[in-house]
């Protein structure tokens, strides 16, 4: 049997821990056996989870870890710190050892702090990933994906992505036909639509308050609907078009059209949500020149389709209100 341990670090959190345990021992072969043994070690006999109630029990130590096929880092609370040097060290080794080692959300930062992920692709949840990113300048972020996989390390976004990237872990190791399997016991589908990107509130850029921008900027907002060229939000600010590129990208850290091609996504992310709009009416009224290129737009920045954004999300309670997408 593949043997799966779970390192169960202090503060973790339960359903990042709980997530992989399910979907490994729910996984069985076409002839019911179990493909996998599934088995949680930590530092300590018992490790407190996040948030107040309860701590674990584990059996286990870091020992473990040189037995396992896979070992898989759940996430943890900020609270809990950094990883112990025995900790890095046994993960350092099981990876020297050719062990497959992947991440649950934040737990990314763990394997961060081991080198694990230098000079690789990894992930984390959205919410973490300038962190992780700033803190470790050698790892390349994506935050905009479920999973990544390097071959030997893998790493995933929140705990509902670390199914899919068990999912094909197990796809990986077993087939299709098993890993379908284990989807349906999971109640979910073997490969979902886009990535997390569709999850992320995509904020502006900060505009500090009184700043010779923020006038600009409201009407930006509210005439979305309207053409709006370089040329005009230069115009209405008194400037040439040079000046006015580089004083934005001063002011906001990013150029005038990304901005306002953020503004128009927003937009049309709320009116998805809030309204029966037939999607060629919302491409108009969120400034796109054609339900082709709104389309287009909003997959590459969203990472699905407004058809599947609004079968997600629509009805769901929106964090920004009309006027100010």
């Amino acid at each position: 049997m593949h043997t799966v341990a779970i390192l169960v670090l202090d503060q973790v959190v339960p359903f990042d821990m709980a997530a992989p345990m399910t979907v490994f021992d729910w996984t069985r072969l076409p002839d019911g056996r179990r493909p996998y043994r599934v088995r949680l070690c930590a530092e300590a006999p018992e490790v407190r989870a996040d948030g107040d109630g309860f701590a674990l029990r584990v059996e286990r130590g870091l020992e473990a870890l040189a037995d396992a096929d896979t070992i898989i880092v759940p996430g943890c609370s900020e609270e809990a710190g950094p990883p112990s040097a025995d900790v890095v060290a046994a993960l350092r080794r099981a990876a020297e050892a050719g062990t497959r080692i992947a991440s649950v959300c934040v737990g990314a930062f763990v394997l961060a702090e081991a080198g694990l992920l230098d000079g690789l692709r990894a992930t984390t949840h959205w919410v973490a990933a300038d962190v992780l990113a700033r803190r470790y300048p050698r790892v390349e972020v994506q935050p905009d994906v479920l999973y990544v996989d390097n071959g030997q390390i893998l790493t995933s976004a929140g705990a509902a992505a670390a199914m899919d990237m068990c999912l094909h872990m197990i796809r990986r190791d077993l087939g299709s036909a098993v890993a379908a399997h284990a989807a349906r016991m999971s109640v979910m589908p073997l490969e979902r639509e886009g990535g997390q990107a569709q999850f992320i509130v995509h904020e502006h850029p900060p505009v500090p308050r009184g700043s010779s921008l923020e006038p600009l900027l409201e009407w930006v907002e509210d005439n979305l609907a309207h053409d709006i060229t370089l040329g005009t939000m230069a115009a209405r600010s008194g400037m040439s078009e040079r000046t006015f590129s580089r004083r934005f990208r001063e002011q906001t850290g990013t150029t005038p059209l990304q901005w306002l091609l953020r503004a128009r996504v927003r937009r049309a992310q709320y009116l998805l949500e809030n309204s029966d709009h037939p999607v060629e009416r919302i491409a108009g009224q969120a400034g796109f020149g054609s339900p082709t290129a709104f389309r287009e737009r909003f997959r590459r920045v969203v990472g699905t389709t407004p058809q599947n954004y609004r079968a997600a999300f629509q009805g769901r309670k929106t964090v920004v209100p009309a006027a100010r997408p």
